[in-house]
This record gives structure tokens, C-alpha cells and sequence, in this order.
């Protein structure tokens, strides 16, 4: 009896000292499924969880690259973990990849899983070796294994993962390495094709940073600059210094993109050329829409422009913007003369508060608050005057946008664009002069 009495009071202090461990939590995972199966990884290697259905195609890499991502500025490489360990993959009916978000040394990366659960608490000394019976992957990529409340954990070594080589960190310009194969495996020999492939990978990331950032769209609008552009911002930079970090990066990527006097009056070398530019007119009635007006500085220029190209003309210009103060503004203001450019000071009177336009102009301008991407009513036009606008609309948007100019524009019509911006298709006749962008509706 007393023997059993000792083998049960061990058997309660077993079960005591085993309670006490598992109650111990020194260890925290993010939890996760692969092909039905459950696993784990440290939450201290876990940045954040994201979810995401575009990625940017890396050429040449490893097929379980599924490419870039761009995280709030930062472009971080995607590896797909049921491909690179051969797991079928759950398709997703929203086009949505569940994704992990990990910190590795100084490194940022993304992970494509099934579907991620929650955070998991343990003890340390409950995680057992690994051995290949626990899961479907290469046993060197598991740290262990660990049962919490009937549910069995393979728990990933993710630094293992994304760790490189020493023979490889030797190689030049190495990149990331995921189980000892490269993401964008570099080369100090690149063939034109491989330069190519990575001018168009790295054009990708400054694509969608200046959409993020700035509602810049790459388009056929402006592909001949932004082609040109990147080539620049290439050749001037490097590696992470090519991206497109901040706001203060992304403006100085657009610098060159915008046309002269931008949200400011024309200088007289820009309207000269833009008066020359513009071509005789069938009507003694002249419409023009002007989107995106601002304040008016471009409207009254393009205004003074008119009056002087077509002298006989009666002129009306719809001015529009969805800057519902700077609209509202525009009618009243009142400008020091040195600021208005020599072409423009003839219709110009002195009050007592300053210069300002003459009735002659004033009442050849309308300025309307309107999002362009409503209808209105105007009428038939001969003019449109949209100078760096469309680029900071969606593919789409810009698609609607053009086809209303073809619907609203008479025969023959005008469209005066910013000066990297191109109107493409049968229906345009390009006649620009730089930096004057100009296209006629045939």
C-alpha cells in the first residue's frame, strides 16, 4: 500500500510539475494552414498580416517567387510557402492571398499561406525536435513540433527559410535568397534581355509607388516620358535608392513631368508657342472646356491667348475643378502686376486693391465647381484644355474621360494636353510642338 501511495503522490507531482510548465508561456506563435495542415512561426519574427491580390513579376526567379509587393513604399519580395514546399495551393474566389508579413534580421518579406488563424501561447520545453512523420516539408526548415489544446503545430524556422549562403552572400549584388535560391538572381554580365527584364521590374515598383503616393497612372497617355523618365532615375541611382520611398521621392521623380507655369500664369516664350499653335477657327463662337483651373492663373492666360488669336471671336470657357476653395476664389482675385506675364497686362484695370482682369475677360470665363468625372451640359466645344490632369486618373477613369472628349469636341476640335502627355488612337492627329501638346479630333 505504501508503495502505491508513493508511485500515485509521484504521479500528482508529475501532473503538477507538467501543469506548471504549460501554464509557463515563454513563447508566442502566429499560427497558420498549409494544405490542411497546421503550422506555426514566431510571432517575433511576425511584422504584420496583410492581405493582397497584385504582385509584380520578377523575371527569372524561382518559381515560387510569386514577385514585388508594395508595402506602403517599402518593395518587399513575395515567396509563395505552398509552392516552395510543394504543397497544393488553395484558390482564392476573391483573387485575395492571405499573407505574413516577416522580419528577418534586417530584412522585410511576404508569405503567401492558406489561411491564418491566431496567436498561440506555449511553453518551450513542450516543442518537440522535428522528425518528418509532423509534416508534408523538408525537415531542416522545421524548428519542432507542439500539441496546444488537441491541435498539433509544425513550427516553421523561417530565418532558415531567407538565410543565405556564405558562398553566395560573396556573390555581387546578391539579393534575397529563399532555401539557397535567388529572387532576382544578379549578374555582373546581364544579357540585354536580363536588362531589360530588370528595367521593367524595377519600372513596376515606381509604378505603383506614384500611384500609391501620388495618383500618378502609368498609361499610353504618358509611357513615352515615364519610359524616358525611368531610364534617368535609373541611371542616376541604384538598388533601394531607385525606389520611390516618400512623397518628397515621388515629386522629384514627376519634376520633369509637368508643363511650364504649372498652377501658375504662362511665361510669354510658353503662350507665344501656344498661340502659334492654334489653329484657325470655321466660327465666330469659340467654347472651350478648361479642366482642372485651380485658381485661374491658366484660365486667364488661356483667355488672353483667345482674345488675341481669334480678335473677332465671341469666347466662352467652362473652367472646372473639384477644388471646391480654389474655385471659388478664382472670379475675385486680384494680382501684383509683375506678376502677370507682359502678354496678359493689356487686359488687365488698377483698383484699389490691385490689378485685375478686364470685363472682356472676366466675362469670357465661367468657373464652375465640377468633378470631371460626372457629366454635364456643355456645349459642342472647339477647345479642351487639360494640361497635366488625365495622368492622375485611374486607366479607366482616363478612358471615360477621353471618350467624352470625343463626343464633346467638334470636327477638327483642339485638345491641348500637358507637355509628356499624348492622346493615342485613329481619331487623334498629333500636331505637337514642345512643349506644347496639342491634337486634333479628325
Amino acid at each position: 500500500m505504501a508503495a502505491v501511495i508513493k508511485d500515485l503522490a509521484q504521479v500528482n507531482a508529475d501532473l503538477q510539475e507538467q501543469k506548471e510548465r504549460v501554464e509557463n508561456v515563454d513563447f508566442k506563435m502566429i499560427t497558420f494552414s498549409l494544405a490542411g495542415k497546421d503550422y506555426g512561426v514566431d510571432i517575433m519574427n511576425v511584422k504584420e498580416i496583410a492581405k493582397a491580390d497584385k504582385f509584380t513579376f520578377v523575371p527569372n526567379a524561382a518559381s515560387f517567387v510569386r514577385g514585388v509587393y508594395n508595402l506602403r513604399g517599402d518593395i518587399i519580395p513575395i515567396i509563395d510557402l505552398r509552392k516552395f514546399f510543394h504543397l497544393p495551393t488553395d484558390k482564392k474566389s476573391d483573387g485575395q492571398e492571405n499573407m505574413l508579413i516577416l522580419r528577418i534580421h534586417d530584412g522585410v518579406y511576404g508569405t503567401i499561406v492558406d489561411k491564418i488563424d491566431k496567436v498561440v501561447g506555449i511553453n518551450s520545453e513542450n516543442i518537440q525536435p522535428p522528425h518528418p512523420i509532423f509534416g508534408d516539408i523538408n525537415i531542416k526548415y522545421i524548428n519542432g513540433v507542439v500539441e496546444k489544446d488537441g491541435d498539433l503545430f509544425v513550427i516553421l524556422e523561417v530565418i532558415r527559410i531567407f538565410s543565405q549562403k556564405e558562398e553566395e552572400k560573396s556573390k555581387q549584388g546578391a539579393a534575397v535568397v529563399a532555401g539557397g535560391q535567388y529572387i532576382a538572381p544578379p549578374s555582373a554580365q546581364q544579357t540585354d534581355y536580363e536588362k531589360r527584364a530588370a528595367a521593367e521590374s524595377a519600372a513596376g515598383f515606381i509604378k505603383e509607388s506614384l500611384a500609391a503616393i501620388k495618383h500618378f497612372t502609368f498609361s499610353n497617355l504618358n509611357a513615352t516620358w515615364f519610359t524616358r523618365r525611368c531610364s534617368e532615375w535609373g541611371s542616376s541611382r541604384s538598388g533601394e535608392d531607385a525606389q520611390l520611398r516618400s512623397v518628397s521621392d515621388a515629386d522629384e521623380f514627376l519634376e520633369s513631368f509637368f508643363s511650364p507655369g504649372t498652377g501658375a500664369f504662362w511665361d510669354d516664350n510658353y503662350i507665344d508657342r501656344v498661340e502659334k499653335a492654334l489653329p484657325e477657327m470655321p466660327s465666330n463662337t469659340i467654347n472651350a472646356w478648361n479642366i482642372g483651373c485651380g485658381k485661374g492663373y491658366e484660365t486667364f492666360t488661356f483667355a488672353c491667348i483667345l482674345k488675341k488669336r481669334y480678335p473677332k471671336a465671341r469666347i466662352k470657357i467652362w473652367a472646372n475643378d473639384s477644388d471646391i476653395m480654389a474655385i471659388s476664389q478664382a472670379a475675385s482675385m486680384v494680382f501684383d502686376l509683375e506678376e502677370v506675364p507682359e502678354y496678359c497686362r493689356a487686359f488687365m484695370l488698377n483698383t484699389k486693391n490691385g490689378y485685375t482682369f478686364n470685363q472682356e475677360i472676366k466675362d469670357a470665363v465661367v468657373f464652375e465647381y465640377h468633378d470631371v468625372l460626372n457629366g454635364n451640359s456643355l456645349p459642342d466645344l472647339d477647345i479642351i484644355l487639360a494640361r497635366d490632369v488625365l495622368s492622375f486618373f485611374t486607366d479607366s477613369e482616363q478612358e471615360k474621360i477621353v471618350s467624352e472628349f470625343e463626343e464633346k469636341l467638334k470636327s477638327h476640335g483642339v485638345v491641348i494636353l500637358g507637355k509628356n502627355e499624348e492622346l493615342t488612337g485613329a481619331v487623334w492627329q498629333n500636331a505637337s510642338s514642345d512643349p506644347v501638346s496639342i491634337f486634333y479630333n479628325s
